[in-house]
């Protein structure tokens, strides 16, 4: 039997819900689907306004267009992310600055921000890397000393928190993935949560192309025009649906990936404790939603023969960022402070995603761990 990395998770409810949406003959955005997703984000985020858009990088990029990104500013994250946290600040014309993170939560390293801050800064975006908040506090302390955005990438943290805030309402904006690999997902899709009332109006335009619309439909204006930037930042209604089904589920959802990770962790840790590798850490500041666990091994050599060993077991086991600032494209658009990132390469080439998804056989996984480590 094989046991996939991932396994979309569905309820069985999402067809009933997207025949629905066929029946009413009403499939564009911001219908009855879309306002249900919103609502629910608004409620359990606090944020003060939540936009569906058709992926988690759809709402990176309306978030910098919101925050007037553009051609000689530079924002702060991590190299240590997907290549949607630092596109979005490139397509603005902007620079990515990438500094180097956590030994513990493989977060941005909030000790080096400020070293890396320059008159031209003007943004900083945290990633919640696996659903484990950053060290928020220091953060926003720092970007309120230096007069800057904080922008999250909470791509990987629906239903996570940091000192009980919900991830993606901390900062003035965030964002949230609902890629078929996260754990509550719509195939593609995303959400911008906005929690700072200076960015709701302009958002409503940027979302409708650019136009008033928004304000048209509220009868606020007789007619709509192009008055602003934008482009088609809203998702369809049956990708609305399915997401409906996901997020009314989603405590449960999210109660199995922690029994997971639970259960990885307990058992995993006679291996740690031998120094076969090493487990995640998980502040007590922070409440994650199981969305990643993943494993340090001794050098790249230890993970890559692991990783074989596993697969020829039939399970499939993977690495994850190689750091941005080495890639070819972060070489081009980007700069790094310092020039070396030493802990984001060392992860990169040491770290091992295992199986989370919901009826895998994940005992399995942590029997023939055990097999195979002793090999390495």
């Amino acid at each position: 039997m094989t046991i996939p990395f991932n396994k979309p998770y569905t309820t069985g409810k999402e067809l009933g819900y997207i025949q629905q949406v066929i029946e009413s003959e009403r499939f564009a955005g911001n219908g009855t689907f879309s306002k249900k997703c919103a609502k629910w984000l608004e409620e359990k985020t606090g944020c003060l306004k939540a936009i569906l858009t058709p992926s988690g990088t759809a709402a990176l990029e309306m978030m910098m267009i919101l925050a007037d990104i553009g051609p000689g500013d530079e924002v702060i994250m991590p190299s240590f992310t997907f290549s949607s946290t630092a596109n979005a600040v490139v397509l603005r014309g902007a620079t990515p600055v990438f500094v180097d993170i956590r030994p513990d939560t493989l977060n941005i390293d909030e000790t080096l921000i400020e070293s890396a801050i320059t008159p031209r800064t003007k943004a900083i975006a945290p990633v919640h890397y696996a659903g484990v908040g950053c060290e928020m506090d220091v953060i926003l302390e720092i970007a309120e000393r230096h007069g800057l955005l904080v922008l999250e990438d909470a791509a990987q943290g629906i239903l996570a928190s940091y000192k009980n805030r919900p991830l993606g309402s901390i900062g003035q904006m965030g964002a949230l993935s609902f890629h078929e690999t996260k754990n509550i997902h719509c195939g593609e899709g995303g959400a911008l949560l906005i929690n700072d009332p200076a960015f709701i109006e302009r958002a409503e335009i940027v979302m409708e192309k650019g136009t008033d619309r928004s304000k048209f439909f509220r009868g606020e204006i007789d007619k709509y025009t192009w008055v602003d930037l934008g482009s088609s930042y809203l998702i369809n209604e049956m990708t609305a649906a399915f997401l409906w089904a996901q997020l009314e589920d989603a405590e449960d959802i999210i109660s199995k990936r922690i029994y997971i990770w639970n259960t990885y962790h307990s058992e995993l840790e006679i291996l740690e404790a031998k120094g076969k590798l090493k487990r995640p850490t998980i502040p007590d500041e922070c409440q994650h939603n199981g969305h990643i666990y993943y494993i340090v091994l001794e050098n790249q050599e230890a993970r890559n023969s692991l990783m074989d060993r596993l697969r020829e077991q039939g399970i499939h086991s993977v690495f994850h960022y190689i750091p941005l600032d080495s890639a070819e494209a972060g070489r081009k658009f980007s700069k790094s402070v310092p020039s070396e990132l030493p802990l984001s390469d060392q992860i990169s080439g040491k770290a091992l995603r295992l199986p989370m998804s919901p009826g895998i056989p994940f005992e399995r996984v942590c029997v023939e761990l055990y097999r195979s480590i002793r090999q390495v």
